[in-house]
Parts: structure tokens; sequence; C-alpha cells
């Protein structure tokens, strides 16, 4: 109608307004960015708190070493008993030869600051410092990390993938609505509750920032790197970070539970070729011309990875999708397609066994 006319010319000037508003900065809207400065903001009291909080002494005037729970490149966790009260607890030990003290009260305030949820380890709120290291204290998980579940080919049951996504997104969005970004989901990082894998818990979050941190890549990126942290930064000082990193990076981890390898080795177009070959079926909209990785899946777990693992981190679903595809099937049934083990001979897709060796984003 042409009296809308100016009504409608207005709200294009203030919708490409937004638009140029949230490009200069690097794709936050305001709202985002005071989010993120909030979230900052809370953690720096918090570690300023815990600085004098810190108990002083040596571990073993206070915890009995029952074994070791796991190991990395920058600490070790163990499983503990407290001398005097017999209870039982994970200590997570950092040696101050790699670990500053600010490093350190960071994890352990990001810790705290997220409280308690079904799918996260819980901090105790216990820093010790002692002559060579600093530890924090938090719920013991004993049947290790998620990495150890998946067959090589094959990944999960599907009525454990489902649950594994189910809860992990959950404890994103429990992250994100504190404000915060995860940047490091990978079988390492998620620990198992039981031998049936019925419950999970996301833990370390020593790479976990609040939104909007300036952040650019070290190193080469892997499967869990989103694409646009492997394009030059949009600011001079990098890529200020988006719930969007996790997840693609759950995207990549749900794939890898339903067949037991990558999707790619980098999401990097012209460089890797089973990334370009997603792409081109992905822009398709045609799920029947499935690159030969992707043999298996259903269409439901098409359209779940299609949105996670859009290229485009504005498009991207969030992480809150997987639960519209709940009590749908995510692989093919038996007969529609050939057997997985004879389908997912891929030269160049790594092995889930091979995901040991693969690093989280670095750099900060």
């Amino acid at each position: 109608m042409p009296g809308k006319q100016p009504e409608a010319a207005a709200e294009a000037r203030v919708a490409g307004a937004e638009d140029e508003a949230v490009e200069g900065l690097g794709g936050l809207t305001m709202e985002e960015l005071q989010q993120g400065q909030e979230a900052a903001r809370a953690l720096e009291d918090m570690m300023a708190l815990s600085t004098q909080s810190l108990v002083r002494a040596e571990l073993d005037e206070l915890y009995q070493e029952v074994r070791v729970l796991g190991q990395g490149r920058f600490g070790r966790v163990l499983l503990v008993t407290h001398r005097q009260k017999g209870t039982s607890l994970a200590l997570k030990q950092l040696p101050k030869s790699s670990t500053s003290l600010r490093g350190f009260l960071y994890e352990f305030c990001v810790g705290l600051a997220l409280g308690t949820h079904p799918a996260i380890v819980e901090a105790y709120g216990i820093g010790i410092e002692s002559a060579a290291s600093y530890s924090l204290l938090s719920e013991p998980v004993l049947h290790g990390a998620l990495i150890a579940f998946i067959q090589p080919k094959v990944g999960l049951t599907q009525p454990a993938a489902q649950r594994c996504a189910t809860q992990l997104a959950s404890a994103l969005e429990h992250i994100h609505a504190h404000g915060l970004v995860y940047r490091d989901l990978k079988p390492e990082n998620v620990l198992v509750c039981d031998p049936g894998v019925q419950r999970v818990k996301l833990a370390d979050f020593g790479h976990t920032r609040p939104r909007g941190t300036m952040l650019r890549l070290a190193g080469p990126p892997i499967p869990y790197t989103a694409p646009e942290l492997c394009a030059p930064p949009p600011l001079p000082d990098g890529l200020p970070i988006q719930p969007a990193l996790d997840a693609w990076a759950l995207g990549v981890l749900v794939f890898c539970l339903l067949t037991g390898y990558f999707p790619w080795d980098q999401p990097l177009e012209e460089t890797d070729p089973f990334y370009d070959d997603f792409l081109v079926w992905q822009a398709s909209g045609l799920p029947q011309d499935r690159p030969q990785p992707w043999f298996g899946l259903a269409p439901a777990a098409d359209s779940l990875l299609w949105g996670l693992l859009d290229p485009r981190p504005r498009k991207r679903s969030p992480v809150s999708a997987v639960r519209g595809y709940l009590g749908r099937p995510w692989r093919q049934r038996k007969g529609e397609v050939e057997e997985v083990e004879e389908v997912q001979e891929v030269d160049k897709v790594e092995e889930v066994g091979k995901l040991e060796e693969a690093e989280g984003p670095g750099g900060d």
C-alpha cells in the first residue's frame, strides 16, 4: 500500500544501521557485547576474592592419592580422598612451571561462576597453592573421557549419541547464558558417569572466555575449528568470539558420535576436498546426493548438522537445535544403505582414534 512505503523505508534504514553496527563490532550486537563485558567483570571480581582464599599447603598433607583419572600437557587429574573425612574428590593439579596464578584463578573462577548443572562437572570452590603447583577440587567422575567409548568407524549406539548430544547442548546453553563461550568441545573434555554412557559431564574450562573476547587462531585448524576462525580476522585484534563457535564444534562432535570419524581434516575451502564436498552438498539442499563420509546418516541428522555446521556464523543453528531432532532416527535403517563398515573406508578422513592427537583452538 502506498501509505506504508515511508514506514517500510524507515524500517529498512534502521535494519541497515543495525547491520552496520553489528559489522563494526565484529558481528556482535551491542547487547551481546554488553553481556560478555558483564561476564568478564564478574570473573575479575571473583578472581580478586579467590586470591585471598587460596589454601596454602602441600597436597599430601590434606589428601591421599588413589589413582590418576586423566593427564594432559598442562596438568593431571587425580582421584584423592580427604585424609580426615575420607571423602572422594577429583583434584586437578597444574604445575607452576606451565601455569600462572592468574591462569589458574581464571579456570577456578569459571567453574564457580557456572554453578550447578547436571551436565557440567561441579566445582567445589577449594583452590590450593603448594610449592610447585596450583590445584582445584571438583566432583569425581570415574569412567573416563568420552573418547574411550567412541568405536572407530562406528561411533556410539544411536540412543547414546542422542543422549550425549542432548546433555552437551544443555551444558553449552548454560555456559552461553552466563555470557561465556566454552571453546574447547571435544571427546577428551567430556567425562562419562557410567559404563552405559547414560550421563556425561563437560569438564575443563581453561579455554572458556567471555563472549566478545578477541581471539586469533594459533596453529593449524582442526575439524572442530569453526571456519570463521580460519579466515582473516574482521578486526585488527582478531575475531570476537561467539557461541556459534561452540555450535560448530558440537556439530563435528555429533558427526563423530554417529560415524566414528571426522567429517574433514580442516574446514578450509579449496584445501580439504571433504569439506568442499560438504559445502557443495549443503548448498544443493539435496540430502540424497550426500558425499561418501555422510553415508549412513538419516535425513534428521542431515538437517541438524547442516544447521550446526553452517559456514556463516550468524546463520548457524544454536546448540539448542539438538532438541528439535530427538526421537527421530539419526542413522539410516539397515538395508537402506550398505553396511557402515563398507561405506566408511575413506582414505583421508581421520579415524576417531586419532582424535587424541587433536588440540582445541588455541591462542587468546
